[in-house]
């Protein structure tokens, strides 16, 4: 009596297990020799979530493509989701460099230095408060100010040295008096090369006046931007 209702039993889980496997893919049993519960065909037997059912005796060495261990074609898990290429991360945005706030402003001709003259005219400081520290006043940050001094070929080398680092340091003076706060390179170029058209003239007037010009200082700046 109990043989008969195990052996009931074992074809209820068989015939349960065939219908719940039934449109899955069949996975042939070893016919010497298989671990794992099979039908009468010798097809193994599924659970409903498509695993295969293994004998108390498995051990790792009997097991079977489809079964066990990765799932290659054509023998696929019923209950595996579909194989969804992975999507690619948006880009970030990287943020885009600051703008420069650079320039360069040169303040030329007797208007700003007279001649063997290290002072600033009235001109010059117009000047320099319209194109300069009106433009400095546009800057977020500024990182440098480089003034450089020249000064005409008329007077000994070490004498325009000198005068030229004078022109260039009232220049500065005037800038830091006015409140840039900003660090403040200052630079002697001394005697500019001299004007071709000025060689040879005469009489010393008419040439003082032709190399003009050479008598001037350059400001530039190095800064950053305001944002837009």
């Amino acid at each position: 009596m109990l043989k008969k209702s195990a052996c009931g039993l074992i074809l209820c889980i068989s015939a349960s297990a065939a219908s719940a496997t039934a449109g899955a893919t069949e996975i042939q049993a070893n016919p010497k020799y298989s671990a794992y519960l099979q039908d009468g065909r010798g097809v193994i037997v599924r659970s409903q979530s498509g695993l295969c059912w293994r004998s108390g005796y498995w051990t790792p060495a009997d097991a079977v493509a489809g079964c066990d261990g990765e799932l290659v074609p054509p023998i696929a898990k019923p209950t595996a989701p579909d194989i969804v290429p992975p999507v690619a991360a948006a880009p970030v945005a990287r943020p885009a460099p600051p703008a420069p706030c650079d320039f360069s402003v040169t303040l030329s001709s007797d208007q700003t230095f007279a001649f063997n003259s290290g002072i600033l005219g009235n001109a010059a400081k117009k000047r320099i408060d319209h194109d300069v520290l009106a433009k400095l006043a546009s800057c977020a940050k500024v990182n440098l100010v480089v003034i450089t001094g020249h000064a005409d070929r008329l007077g000994s080398q070490t004498y325009n040295q000198k005068l030229s680092e004078k022109r260039a340091n009232a220049v500065a003076a005037y800038l830091k008096n006015k409140g840039v706060m900003a660090p403040i390179d200052v630079i002697g170029r001394g005697e500019t090369q001299a004007i071709k058209s000025c060689e040879n003239m005469s009489p010393r007037k008419k040439l003082i006046k032709c190399l003009a010009p050479n008598r001037r200082v350059v400001v530039e700046v190095r800064g950053v931007a305001n944002k837009q």
